[in-house]
């Protein structure tokens, strides 16, 4: 990995109060990335993966809309929070810990692969994009938001 994740993690706990800005920013964007994936593509019955999928926001936001939802994401208890209030909630959303270079699913097993604010952690961009290629169905989308890469933008989104 790139940066050092271990902060998803510690937060598991609280993800899903708003009591962490970090936590809460990453819970309010979601709206946003929304309005422009959803413009993109009808979610309900379609199989999506939410690579990186941290403690569920979009997943959930995906559930909602009528997708069946895989998640994963390498930080155990970020999927471990995940994956109970998803339960909490009457979400049937599967959530797996692993990493978005060697991804568990067959061939062609998605209609979409999600993935907001995690290309920029990835320890292999070129494995991951050939990963997530590999799991999309032909005419399949791959639908990512990530930051800018700038030193204000690190420092706001990674850093802090």
């Amino acid at each position: 990995m790139r940066n050092d994740l271990t902060i998803y993690d510690q937060a598991a706990d609280r993800w899903w109060s708003d009591d962490l800005r970090w936590v809460r920013t990453l819970k309010n964007l979601v709206p946003g990335r929304l309005g422009w994936f959803d413009r993109q593509i009808d979610w309900r019955g379609k199989a999506v993966l939410d690579l990186g999928c941290a403690g569920g926001f979009m997943a959930e936001a995906l559930d909602a809309r009528g997708a069946r939802v895989t998640g994963i994401d390498p930080a155990a208890e970020a999927v471990a929070a995940a994956r109970a209030h998803a339960e909490a909630q009457g979400r049937a959303i599967a959530y797996d810990v692993g990493v978005g270079e060697d991804l568990p699913y067959a061939d062609a097993a998605f209609d979409a692969v999600v993935c907001v604010d995690v290309l920029e952690h990835v320890r292999d961009l070129g494995q991951v994009l050939a990963e997530v290629s590999r799991v999309l169905r032909p005419g399949g989308l791959f639908l990512f938001d990530t930051i800018n890469r700038n030193p204000l933008a690190r420092l706001a989104t990674i850093t802090i």
